[in-house]
């Protein structure tokens, strides 16, 4: 089961791309003033903020804290003609191909001293440069399987559905109009999820502001544009300022704090792309704790105690006898399990109990 979440920061050369990743990754991936400074993709593996785990670790005096994890991969400025192989584009097609969230930063922020590729500001035309590209890659694939399944659909009527399908999406990607934005059915859903269509993915749109744009980011033109965009599209939008988040990963916890209060922020913009991204994908974590290790570990909504125990262990799973659970909010209550059981907080739980996000979780198992 797949649980690993992977986001491809994608945009247009000088938008704020690997600024962001630096202070993502808290890298140094090569920043410039001129478009292609990033050749190939940057990844960075990232600790998920989760303020449970420090409180889990406190109460069960735990040797070590294992947060949940996301990969970012910093793909390469696009420009037009990618998806025909101008720019490497095909090179930074595949590595969106291999991402589950695409990102896409926006820069919606006036500064002569950064140059523009397009020569001016103007983030829904950039959105459109891209997007066009993941289209036409798209466009391409439906293409070359259309000649494949014609020919079987003639054969086996099999087939017929598949080829409906495809050209349903291919008449909506000639309007220039993303897979995501078409209302699909569950079992249209089930035959476009097999070709991982570009258009397909699930799109955050991280809108770069000025550092003074921060606390009303809806006063923005550009953003206002950004946002009513998404809303045709189904994606979402985090406001951000990529130059201060990389200043800010530089501050200690309690400068941290003291920084934001004094910008009126109550989290990063780090913190909610990585939060939103999360959520976009329909993940949640469960965590465990003890005097060995205190862990988040992520799963996606609506898995089954089971298969959640497999994230540990195949031989958990297999062993599987019952699931002791408590919730995050009464364990810190109670200051730990054995309280918190004699009060009758603590349920005992089949294979099939649908986890939920928060819930502390101690397998019994054979084995």
């Amino acid at each position: 089961m797949k649980t690993g979440l992977s986001c491809g920061i994608v945009g247009l050369p000088n938008v704020g791309k690997s600024t962001l990743f630096n202070a993502l990754t808290k890298q140094q991936a090569l920043a410039s003033n001129y478009p292609f400074c990033t050749i190939d993709p940057n990844v960075g593996i990232v600790e998920i903020p989760d303020k449970r785990l420090t409180q889990l670790a406190q109460l069960s005096q735990s040797e070590k804290v294992i947060p949940a994890t996301v990969t970012f991969v910093d793909i390469a400025g696009l420009v037009k003609g990618a998806a025909s192989g101008e720019g490497l584009g095909n090179k930074f097609l595949s590595n969106i191909r291999e991402t589950d969230l695409i990102i896409h930063v926006v820069r919606c922020f006036e500064n002569e001293e950064v140059i523009h590729v397009e020569g001016k500001v103007r983030p829904v035309d950039d959105i459109e440069v891209i997007e066009l590209e993941l289209i036409l890659s798209d466009l391409q694939m439906i293409e070359n399987s259309l000649l494949k399944l014609e020919k079987k659909a003639k054969k086996e009527k099999a087939f017929l559905e598949t080829v409906e399908m495809l050209k349903k999406l291919q008449q909506h990607l000639n309007q220039n109009q993303p897979i995501r934005s078409l209302a699909l059915n569950e079992k249209e859903q089930k035959i476009a999820s097999g070709y991982n269509f570009l258009t397909n993915k699930k799109v955050l749109y991280a809108t770069n502001i000025a550092e003074e744009d921060l606390t009303h980011p809806l006063s923005n033109r550009h953003v206002q544009q950004v946002v009513q965009l998404a809303k045709e599209q189904n994606a979402e939008v985090i406001p951000f300022c990529a130059k201060l988040e990389e200043e800010l990963v530089a501050l200690n916890a309690d400068e941290l704090e003291e920084y934001l209060k004094a910008l009126s922020i109550k989290e990063t913009g780090l913190a909610r792309l990585i939060q939103k991204s999360f959520s976009l994908l329909g993940l949640i974590t469960f965590l465990t704790t003890g005097p060995l290790e205190t862990r988040a570990w992520t799963i996606a909504k609506g898995t089954s105690a089971a298969l959640a125990a497999s994230q540990i262990h195949t031989d958990i799973m297999k062993g599987f006898i019952k699931a002791e659970v408590l919730r995050f909010e009464d364990f810190i209550h109670y200051g730990g399990r054995v309280k918190a059981k004699e009060e009758g907080k603590v349920r005992f739980e089949g294979r099939e109990y649908i986890v939920q996000d928060g819930d502390v979780i101690l397998f019994h198992h054979n084995g």
